[in-house]
């Protein structure tokens, strides 16, 4: 074999070699990782009534807490329920909180007002509340126990209205 051609061929395994070491240490690659499941919601602050409002100011509610964007399909397929789970469980001391990724502020409002979100949302364009939680797909939620702790983490969208997920959360709220 030719010098050249070894000396090439010996760069590009040393590239794959550091790509995949790079892959494997990636937060989104997250296989075998610790589940946050009991550990206490990272706190942020977020405007809710026109006034600043703390996640730990929640504590005693049930918090489903959803990261999205108005360019993901399945985010934009979920609304719908998540609206539907508002208006059903918000006096039982269930509250929805929508956390949208966009960018564009103005095609955020226009989503909000073309699919009629009534639970409460807001804008985080840096990601950062997202990359705290360490959510790296969209949509991802965190449904967050009366107690302030993270009971259960889900992945993708959901029929969050479903009789299952209803009975589930009214357990939480007793807990």
């Amino acid at each position: 074999m030719h010098p050249a051609i070894r000396k090439v061929l010996n760069w590009a395994a040393l590239l794959g070699a550091a790509a995949l070491i790079l892959l494997f240490a990636m937060p989104s690659y997250r296989q075998g990782g610790p589940s946050p499941v009991g550990s206490t919601a990272s706190d942020f602050t977020f405007e809710r009534d026109g006034k600043p409002t703390r996640l730990s100011d929640l504590r005693g509610t049930v918090v489903v807490l959803n990261f999205w964007a108005t360019w993901c399909p399945p985010c934009v397929d979920e609304m719908p329920a998540l609206n539907r789970l508002h208006a059903k469980m918000n006096a039982d001391g269930v509250m929805v909180l929508g956390i949208s990724i966009d960018e564009n502020a103005d095609a955020y409002s226009r989503f909000l007002s073309e699919y009629q979100i009534a639970f409460p949302t807001f804008r985080d364009p840096s990601q950062k509340i997202a990359a705290d939680y360490g959510t790296s797909k969209w949509p991802e939620t965190y449904i967050i126990g009366r107690d302030g702790k993270i009971a259960r983490k889900i992945i993708g969208p959901q029929e969050w209205d479903n009789p299952v997920m209803i009975e589930y959360l009214k357990r939480l709220t007793t807990n």
